[in-house]
């Protein structure tokens, strides 16, 4: 009998990290929940995906909307019954001197970096709970453990983010649950304001490295956990 493919659901996965990682499981049969706002990105990933072998759900909305969240994790476990996996991978940054930040800058920060990935983590406990076995990797940052200037946004919410994860790890591994967090530098992708593939990240992380390493954190025994992963190119200091 063939064994039942493994379960994953990836928010942010329409671009960058998320996308490369999502081709990498396709091609190591898993099934897929894909989350993002851009319908036809995802669309086209999700076509993608299909000639790969396996039709992926995906689901078109707002990490930080609660209704949405339950719906899309539901939907998963229910059609391929369970869920192994959550990669809360979301992420939204602004950059410069904090009073030129608004409100409504840090609402939109902390809701897709923070509460998106308290509300997808909430959602997929109880389904793990029962099964006495899962697996969360929140995908922070470096700067969830230094800060720079101009980053005082973006670094209190990987702080928090990190914060988040860190305690949850403590609070659910006597469930059979493990929690990792992975914290990169600089990776090739459209968060900076250089396009993705740019010359001046020419000795950057890749998204494929970066996919590579979150793979090789789900692909421990049952028994190994791997609770924090740092990557950088090694052209960056730390």
């Amino acid at each position: 009998m063939s064994q039942k493919p493994l379960v994953a659901i990836i928010t942010g996965a329409s671009k960058g990290i998320g996308k490369a990682l999502a081709l990498l499981l396709a091609e190591h049969n898993f099934q897929l929940g894909l989350i993002a706002r851009s319908k036809g990105e995802l669309k086209d990933l999700a076509e993608s995906i299909a000639e790969i072998g396996h039709r992926p759900l995906y689901f078109v909305g707002d990490v930080a909307d609660e209704s949405f969240v339950n719906y899309a994790v539901e939907k998963t476990a229910h059609t391929f019954q369970g869920i192994d996996f959550l990669i809360n991978n979301a992420g939204s940054g602004v950059f410069g001197p904090t009073e030129s930040y608004t409100v409504e800058n840090w609402d939109q920060i902390y809701n897709t970096n923070v509460k998106g990935t308290f509300l997808f983590s909430k959602a997929v406990l109880a389904s793990m709970k029962a099964a006495k076995k899962g697996h969360i990797i929140s995908i922070a940052s470096d700067v969830a453990k230094r800060v720079f200037d101009g980053g005082s946004l973006y670094c209190s919410s990987k702080y928090a983010q990190h914060a988040f994860t860190e305690a949850l790890r403590k609070e659910v591994r006597k469930d059979g649950i493990k929690v990792s967090t992975v914290y990169s530098g600089l990776v090739d992708t459209m968060f900076h304001p250089e396009p993705q593939g740019d010359q001046s990240h020419q000795a950057w992380l890749t998204c494929e490295n970066m996919a590579d390493s979150i793979y090789f954190i789900m692909n421990q025994p049952p028994h190994v956990v791997i609770d924090e992963l740092m990557v950088h190119p090694l052209s960056q200091e730390y």
